[in-house]
């Protein structure tokens, strides 16, 4: 009998914002914990999370709004999710998880390294997956300066070599929305890491 992938029981999306992620992890994970520093973002998470959608003002142009409705997964998925209020860099006791998320959380938190040292290392058992993703936009608005991962990659590298085995990179485009006209198109390093056992 041929033995398949072990399945992945629990997940995090740290750095979750509003959930969209979150919600993409639920439909293949049964237990998903998501934890973003922003209030209003956890309070529009769990809107979606108990109704289904959520309606809000789409900026058009200047200040004329249109409103939209966001609409998340089947309410099954949506149960999966426990959405919390947390800092990235000073957690409570969650546990070990088999996949981690990080999207684009790197270049906002206020001491990158120590999230890679000793707070990720924490979080994913060994055997689990860390999913890291970051366009490396660093600004004193989030990081001290002093605290930038000056030639990101390699410091990544460095930084969880001894704890995680790289698996796969790749670049991971995607479109930010200013106004109906206006567009920003990213991409993010997205690196994928086994935590050694």
């Amino acid at each position: 009998m041929r033995r398949g992938k072990p399945k992945s029981r629990r997940a995090l999306d740290l750095g979750c914002a509003v959930g969209r992620s979150s919600f993409e992890l639920a439909k293949k994970v049964p237990e998903v914990v998501a934890i973003d520093f922003s209030r209003v973002f956890i309070r529009a998470a769990r809107d979606l999370a108990k109704k289904g959608s959520l309606r809000f003002p789409l900026k058009l142009e200047g200040d004329h709004r249109q409103i939209a409705t966001a609409r998340a997964p089947s309410g099954k998925f949506r149960k999966r999710v426990c959405f919390r209020t947390g800092d990235a860099l000073h957690l409570p006791d969650l546990g070990k998880f088999d996949l981690v998320l990080a999207a684009n959380l790197l270049d906002r938190v206020r001491d990158p390294k120590r999230l890679l040292e000793k707070v990720l290392p924490q979080l994913v058992r060994p055997g689990g997956l860390l999913l890291l993703t970051s366009p490396y936009t660093w600004s004193e608005e989030f990081t001290p300066r002093s605290r930038w991962l000056k030639n990101s990659f390699s410091r990544i590298q460095k930084l969880l070599h001894r704890r995680f085995r790289m698996v796969r990179r790749k670049n991971l485009p995607f479109l930010l929305r200013e106004h109906r006209r206006k567009f920003q198109l990213t991409f993010a390093d997205a690196t994928l890491w086994l935590r050694r056992g």
